[in-house]
Order: structure tokens, then C-alpha cells, then sequence
């Protein structure tokens, strides 16, 4: 089989750098999928991307396609000579080119031929066509008088395949082996001799390495040798780290500085401004101490750097001035004083402003401070103020530090320290995997933020439907049971869940309790599923409806720890039994008349049955509680075996019903075990 190097490379503007590796990503799926779709092989597949291209190089692809034998299925034998020949003409021949084939039982008429495989060279334009039109783009951009779409306007296009051109018109634009370098040094415009060479090729005449992963180690590796050479670390956030190679093709590190007196603002402020603003890298000196001095990464190698670095001082000393300015004027009002603004500040509708929810957090922080054991003014009035520096001069300009600049504010204020930590960590945890607040208070307070929210959406109808779920209240509700899990928080759910609604505006749906409930008991689903937990377990848990989700997680990773237990397949296996005899029996009950009974066996497990429903009455050391069980596990096979449930002595058939229906509500202390069946 004949296989060449296959490569496109589209030279586009500049693309969005949050979007880069989803865009080669996509190009690359869509490129493969048509060479799977038109049966193509290829030994590999690599992707390339800058913010000036995409490309990707098919490695070993085959040149022509194999020859196919084509058959298809027609009428009966017996049909009408009409349909027969109505299938001999759709097929473009005549009756008698048709052949007679058994298809089971029955002969029908067939129609074979052969299909000689055509050359991929003659494909590759509408392969390219159609995968660079199925990426998916949010805003599409037109250019020139093209009646065509992409991120941003295409200006070169290679396709080639081993040394060859493959001749195609995409885009408006005529396929060539014809690049282009960095636009202020270097060759601009240069050739690609061969597909395979065109990493390599980049490389030596541009200096433009163009393999993402490869670009972004050479740029870690700047960074971490600059910061050794100010004789501190550079703390690399890996989501930057991916935006700056997303921004320079020829990365070029450098360090720059400002002035100290910046540093008497809260260091998150200076890090927002690096990070979000400039794209720089922000050092720690030897002590922990943020240091004034950043690191940046330029697209270009100066021969002047003092140039750059200059420019990049100049850029940031307005922007940390803006800062120290809304610093200053920040503290000069407390947030209490700004509640009455909150007022003015809308939440969402029917849901009152945020003025009404800082109210309703307090109430509900209160509660559950209560609940858990924590400070319960702390608390409450963490709740209160947790939400008054979105209307802060600081957190308009800077919205990711919200909360974080509320504790700043609350300390400045003379708030104590408890009230202050737990505004500042009261939105956490953010996003899955993120940090649980460190503080009780500050755990109390995330709670009820979180659940008022969620409350107070399902209680207007807007709960999330499907995939949609416009206000993250799926990460909401598992924050909330992540809090209350890793916690080890013993709280009524439901109760909390109620006492949140209740709290809310009269147009709210107070009855959504239950809803809200069945809500987040799925989030626990996933919570579990993620952790390899078996989804028969939390089935036989939930069975029982534990109403606080820690003690609901007691019982998950006690019923976990024996499923692979023979001993819990034969106490299964007895609940069932138990079950089966139950299901059409009335008026049962866990009081025994141990008087009635006389058989030995029956005697036994009474006795036993007694002195375990004590030691393991109110008890949520589920696995000692599961061992308890197994451990009588023969009595009730002796009792099944030398016992005659269903006597004819109404009064000793009753005393025994209520015995194994006794042995059953012990089973169901923990877990239905039935679903395990």
C-alpha cells in the first residue's frame, strides 16, 4: 500500500488564545474523522498550533482507496416483474445482469459490483473543506467579500502531500507549499520542502516552534531561570502558562519590576493585576513574600531588551496606581455602612436585591452555626456583610476578588478575625476539586450562600433542565455537600433545605423542598460515582432516606467496605427471603411475644436479635454495625431451616412474622441491602 505525509496548515490573524487548543483539537478530530469515514488509513496524527496557524501532519497516509465490492439487496424472486426490474434500473442495469442469492431461508435478487477506490489526492479538498466548516466557532468572523466563516481571516494555506502541492481552492484562498515566519524578523516568507520537515523547517527559519506542548516547556523552562537569577520562585499558573503560549511563537522571557510602595496593597490585588491584566508571572522571594517584580514572556528576541521591559514597567505603574487608589478609598466607608447599597443592587428578580440576600444568609448562617457547633454571631454576622464589597470601588474593577477584598475591608474595619476569614473564604470551594474553606465560619457561611441561591432559583422555576444550568447550581449543590461530607457536618438536609426556603420572598415556592432534595441527592450520585463507588451501594443507602448527607456517607463507605463480602451475598440473599415472606403480610410489627415462642432456633434469634438491636441501636459506626449483622447470619439459617414460619397457630405465625420483620428493620438500619441483590 502506497502512503505519503499528509499536511495542512491554515495561517490565520492572531487567534483567540483561550480558544487555540480547542480550535487545533478540532481540526485535527474533524480531519481524521473524514479519513475514517472514507476509509483512509494513517499511522498517526500530529497537532500543531500558534497564535498565527493551525496544522496538523497525518503521518504514512494512504494514497488511494482499497476497491470495494458493492451488493445490494432486492425483492423476492417471487415478486412481480415489475418491482423486479424497478430495482434493476435503480441500480442501472438490466434484470438479467441481476443475481439469485438465498438470504436466509428465502432467494432474493442481487446486485454486485465493483467500486475501484479513488485517489486520496483527488479527496483531499473536500476532506479540508469540510473539516475546517464543522469546527465549532461561537462568533464567526466574514472577511473580504468571501462568503465564508472562521475565527478569524485565513491569509495562507498549505496542503501538501509528501514534497507535492495538492492543488485545492479553500477559503478563497489556492493551496501552496508557502509560509510565513514572525512578522519583525527572521525569513517572513519561506517554503516547506517536504510535509514531514515542516516542524523542522519552522524551527531552523523562523525559530517558531510550533508544537504547542513543546513551546510551552521551552517557556516554563524561561520562566523558572529567571526567577532563580532574582534568586526567588515564580509561581506558574498553569492555565496562564497555557494563555501565554498561546500568545508568542518565538517566547522570549524576561523580568521586570515596580515599585515597592505597591506592595502595601493586599497581595491579591497586585497578583489580579499581573495575571488577568498584563499576562505576567508574579515571583516569591526566599521567604514566601510576594516580591515587586514580574516576569513576562515577549513574542519577539530583542536586541535591545532594556527596551521591552521598559515598556512593560511603564504599562503596569498605571494600573497598580488605579489600585492603590481604590485601596485607599475603599476603607474609608465599613462595610456595614454599605448594606443600605446593596439594597439598590438587584439579585434577581422576584429573589429581591442583594441587600435582602446578605439578610437571608445571616438568618440561615445562624442556623447552622447552631447546628455544627460553630459561633453563631460570628457567623451571622459574617453572613451579613460577606456580600458588601461588590460594591467596592476594588472588587468593580477586579470581580474575581470578591469576598477576598470583603475580608481585607472587615479587618480594616475592626471586624474580629473569625468574621473576616469567613468573608474572605465564603465562595470557595469555586469549581470542582477547589479548597474547602478553613474556618467554620467560614464553612457555615459558604453553605448558606450557596443554598439560598439554589433555593431560591428552584423556588421561581428555573431549576436547571438537561444540559443547561445558566447559574451553576449543580456546582452549588455539590460545594454545599462537599462542605458537609469532608466536614463530617451532621446536618438534616431537609431541614436545612426548608428553613432556606422559608426565609425566602412570598413568591417563592416553599413546596420545592422536595425537589431541591431529589437535586442534590443526584449531585451526591455524582459525587460518588467520580469516587469508584459502586452506584448499588448509594442505591441501597438512599433506599432509607438518611436525612443529613454525612451520616448518608457513613453508611455508603461502610456498606463499601463488604460488597465483595460472600458473607453480605448470603445475608442478601436471607433479606430477600425475609422479604418475600413479608410482602403480603399486615399489621407487622418489631414488639415479639417471645412467650409463644418454643422451637430452640426461634428462641436463639430472639436473643440475639435483643441484645443486637441495643448495641447497635443509635449507633453510626455503620461497619462495626454491618459485622453485627453478618455475625447472626446462622442463627437465621438454622431459624429458616428448623422453623415453620406460616404455622397454623395464628397467634405463634404472628410472634414469628414479627420476629424476622424485627431482623429485617436491623438490615435496613444501615442500607436496603436488596439492592446489592
Amino acid at each position: 500500500m502506497n502512503t505519503q505525509d499528509f499536511l495542512l496548515e491554515l495561517g490565520c490573524e492572531e487567534l483567540p488564545p483561550k480558544s487555540l487548543q480547542h480550535l487545533s483539537n478540532a481540526l485535527t478530530y474533524n480531519l481524521t474523522t473524514e479519513f475514517d469515514k472514507l476509509k483512509l488509513s494513517y499511522s498517526s496524527v500530529e497537532s500543531f498550533a500558534t497564535p498565527r496557524r493551525l496544522a496538523v501532519l497525518v503521518n504514512d497516509l494512504q494514497l488511494q482507496q482499497n476497491n470495494q465490492t458493492i451488493e445490494r439487496k432486492g425483492p423476492l424472486i417471487s415478486e412481480i416483474d415489475k418491482a423486479i426490474e424497478g430495482f434493476a434500473k435503480s441500480c442501472g442495469v438490466t434484470k438479467n445482469v441481476l443475481t439469485q442469492k438465498a438470504f436466509g431461508k428465502t432467494q432474493y435478487y442481487f446486485f454486485t459490483k465493483q467500486q475501484i477506490g479513488l485517489k486520496t489526492i483527488d479527496l483531499l479538498e473536500s476532506i479540508v473543506n469540510t473539516a475546517i466548516q464543522n469546527i465549532p466557532i461561537a462568533k464567526p468572523m466574514r472577511w473580504s467579500n468571501l462568503d465564508t466563516y472562521f475565527v478569524r481571516p485565513i491569509h495562507w494555506l498549505i496542503m501538501m502531500l509528501g514534497s507535492d502541492v495538492v492543488p485545492a481552492l479553500i477559503m478563497g484562498l489556492i493551496s501552496s507549499n508557502i509560509t510565513r515566519g514572525l512578522r519583525f524578523t527572521g525569513e517572513c516568507i519561506f517554503d516547506i520542502s517536504c510535509a514531514k520537515d515542516y516542524q523542522k523547517t519552522l524551527l531552523e527559519k523562523a525559530q517558531i516552534e510550533v508544537n504547542f506542548d513543546m513551546r510551552k516547556a521551552i517557556i516554563r523552562k524561561q520562566i523558572i531561570q529567571i526567577a532563580q537569577n532574582n534568586n526567588a520562585t515564580a509561581v506558574i499558573d498553569e492555565l496562564l502558562l497555557d494563555e501565554v503560549c498561546a500568545l508568542v511563537e518565538y517566547p522570549c522571557a524576561f523580568s521586570g519590576s515596580f515599585s515597592s510602595k505597591f506592595l502595601d496593597i493586599p497581595k491579591e490585588v497586585l497578583i489580579s493585576v499581573m495575571k488577568s491584566h498584563q499576562k505576567y508571572f508574579h515571583m516569591l522571594d526566599m521567604n514566601g513574600n510576594l516580591m515587586p517584580s514580574f516576569i513576562s514572556v515577549a513574542n519577539i528576541e530583542s536586541s535591545d531588551l532594556s527596551v521591552i521591559i521598559d515598556g512593560n514597567e511603564r504599562v503596569i505603574r498605571p494600573r497598580l496606581s488605579d489600585s492603590e487608589f481604590f485601596w485607599i478609598q475603599d476603607k474609608a466607608y465599613t462595610l456595614e455602612f454599605r448594606l443600605d447599597r446593596l439594597n439598590q443592587v438587584l439579585f434577581m428578580k422576584s429573589l429581591g436585591s442583594m441587600g435582602d440576600k446578605a439578610k437571608r444568609i445571616e438568618i440561615l448562617s445562624g442556623y447552622i452555626a447552631g447546628v455544627i457547633g460553630a459561633n453563631v454571631k460570628d457567623s451571622s454576622r459574617a453572613g451579613l456583610l460577606c456580600k458588601s464589597d461588590l460594591v467596592t470601588d476594588m472588587v468593580g474593577e477586579f470581580a474575581d476578588l470578591q469576598g477576598i477584598m470583603g475580608g481585607y475591608y472587615a479587618l480594616n474595619d475592626g471586624e474580629n478575625k473569625a468574621v473576616s476569614v469567613a468573608i474572605s473564604e465564603h465562595y470557595q470551594p469555586k469549581f470542582s476539586g477547589d479548597y474547602l474553606p478553613n474556618t467554620s465560619e467560614g464553612l457555615v457561611v459558604s453553605i448558606a450562600d450557596k443554598l439560598d441561591t439554589i433555593t431560591g432559583i428552584f423556588g421561581i422555576g428555573q431549576d436547571p433542565t438537561g444540559s443547561k444550568d445558566p447559574y451553576a447550581l449543580r456546582r452549588m449543590a455539590l460545594g454545599v455537600l462537599r462542605i458537609i461530607l469532608e466536614s463530617k457536618f451532621h446536618i438534616n438536609l431537609k431541614e436545612l433545605i426548608s428553613k432556606s426556603l422559608n426565609a425566602h420572598l412570598s413568591v417563592v415556592n416553599t413546596n420545592k423542598a422536595n425537589d431541591i432534595y431529589q437535586f442534590m441527592m443526584e449531585r451526591l450520585r455524582a459525587y460518588y460515582k467520580k469516587h469508584q463507588v459502586s452506584m448499588q451501594v448509594f442505591d441501597a443507602v438512599l433506599a432509607v432516606c438518611p436525612e443529613s448527607p454525612y451520616d448518608f456517607h457513613l453508611r455508603v463507605r461502610a456498606l463499601n467496605t463488604f460488597t465483595n463480602n460472600q458473607e453480605l451475598e448470603n445475608l442478601i440473599k436471607i433479606n430477600k427471603r425475609i422479604t418475600n415472606i413479608l410482602k403480603n403480610c399486615s399489621e407487622l410489627s418489631i414488639k415479639v411475644d417471645d412467650s409463644v415462642l418454643i422451637e430452640t432456633a426461634e428462641k436463639t434469634l430472639f436473643k440475639a436479635t435483643k441484645i443486637l438491636a441495643k448495641r447497635i441501636s443509635n449507633s453510626i459506626n455503620y461497619t462495626k454495625n454491618m459485622k453485627e449483622l453478618i455475625a447472626i447470619k446462622g442463627m437465621i439459617d438454622e431459624f429458616f431451616d428448623k422453623v415453620m414460619v406460616n404455622t397454623d397457630d395464628v397467634v405463634l405465625r404472628q410472634a414469628r412474622l414479627n420476629l424476622i420483620n424485627w431482623v429485617r428493620s436491623l438490615f435496613l438500619s444501615v442500607a436496603d441491602i436488596s439492592y446489592l441483590a
